[in-house]
């Protein structure tokens, strides 16, 4: 997570021409005051799901090792899932995964909330916009108006449910959040960024975009206070933010739906479109801001997979090895979709000490979500 070039000075490709907004300019930051992160109760062995995935899959010997080989290669040791083994060994439908997961989602909601507004000291009476990010289920009424009264939320808060960011759906609200609090300073916005991803587990569909998503999601949550303004303190600046959606990559990275449920797209282009067009698409942010990516002391990145994580290195040239809380993020709770980038940031805090910093992360479209902040 600590930029750490590599000694190869590899400058990578030409930026992207970058077109100046309205809105690149200062005045768009805010503070950040709490970030928090939480996981469900169930912890789930990596060693003990790849058993499980073989026996429900129904798998060949030569594809239960072909199978392991992609469990093995994902850098991952544990993960946490709102369910336990044996609900996976039933039989769901679009009614049994909704219900798992607006009792999942609205538990680690209110917890995650809870520990953001406590490490800010801000009671849930002084927030006036929720801002909840979540792909893995549908809620009406959203999740915020579920908790609403429980968490002790005013009747006047503003709400903004955010629906089909994905994996970058940690950053894009983040950015949200941060736009939101600077275009009325001395607001107090909460994000709260909610991903059940095991629930979209397939038995029926033993296709390779299903067993790596049997191999690589987790289910967690994130939470952060955000406020422009006011001169309050805080742990981190948060500055300009923006993204790149690159064109005909629809087919990258996203759900398929059916009347059983949620059916993970991937394509194994993903650490080569990392490589061959993230850094130009960087380097076209930061420089309508008036930085350079040399500039740049710390990076947060979502760490998507194994692969990614490696490729994210040598694109950035960072020493190999030096996205160590992305390693550490994933190794422990897998890839939560969205809320991963801010697991990653709160680990990140602990080793910096001041200086510019970028965080990103990469979801369907395909999309770059960036932010920009100073430590």
């Amino acid at each position: 997570m600590l930029g750490r070039r590599g000694s190869d000075g590899d400058a990578g490709p030409a930026p992207a021409r970058a077109h100046a907004r309205p809105d690149a300019g200062a005045g768009q930051g805010a503070r950040l005051l709490g970030l928090a992160t939480v996981v469900p109760p169930n912890a789930l062995d990596q060693e003990r799901v790849l058993l499980e995935a073989i026996d429900r899959f129904g798998l060949t010997a030569v594809q239960a090792a072909q199978c392991g080989a992609i469990f093995r290669n994902t850098g991952i040791s544990c993960r946490y899932s709102a369910r336990d083994f044996p609900w996976f060994r039933g039989s769901q439908d679009w009614a049994s995964r909704s219900s798992a997961y607006l009792e999942g989602a609205s538990d680690l909601f209110l917890r995650a909330a809870g520990a953001a507004l406590a490490q800010s000291g801000i009671d849930p009476g002084a927030v006036d916009t929720v801002v909840t990010v979540s792909s893995t289920g549908i809620a009406t009424p959203s999740l915020e108006a579920r908790v609403h009264g429980t968490l002790g939320l005013r009747p006047d808060v503003r709400r903004v449910p955010v629906f089909g960011l994905g994996c970058a759906g940690g950053a894009s609200g983040l950015s949200l959040a941060t736009r939101l609090a600077a275009a009325e300073p001395g607001s107090t916005v909460l994000l709260v960024v909610v991903e059940l991803c095991t629930l979209a587990f397939r038995s029926d569909a033993a296709s390779k975009s299903n067993i790596v998503a049997t191999a690589l999601f987790g289910d967690g949550a994130a939470a952060a206070v955000v406020r422009a303004g006011d001169g309050a303190g805080g742990i981190l600046q948060l500055e300009r933010s923006g993204e790149h959606l690159w064109p005909d990559t629809l087919d990258v990275m996203g759900w398929d739906v059916d009347p059983v449920g949620f059916s993970a797209i991937f394509s194994k282009s993903i650490p080569d479109l990392v490589t061959e067009r993230l850094r130009p698409a960087a380097e076209a942010f930061l420089a309508a801001g008036g930085r350079r990516l040399e500039e740049i002391e710390h990076y947060v990145f979502h760490p998507g997979g194994a692969k990614v994580v490696e490729a994210l290195e040598r694109t950035f040239g960072l020493a190999q090895g030096s996205l160590s809380c992305e390693r550490d993020v994933l190794r422990r709770f897998g890839n939560m979709s969205a809320p991963t980038v801010l697991f990653v940031l709160e680990r990140a805090l602990a080793e910096m000490r001041g200086g510019p910093g970028l965080l990103v992360a990469l979801g369907p479209g395909f999309t770059a979500s960036f932010v920009g902040f100073s430590a």
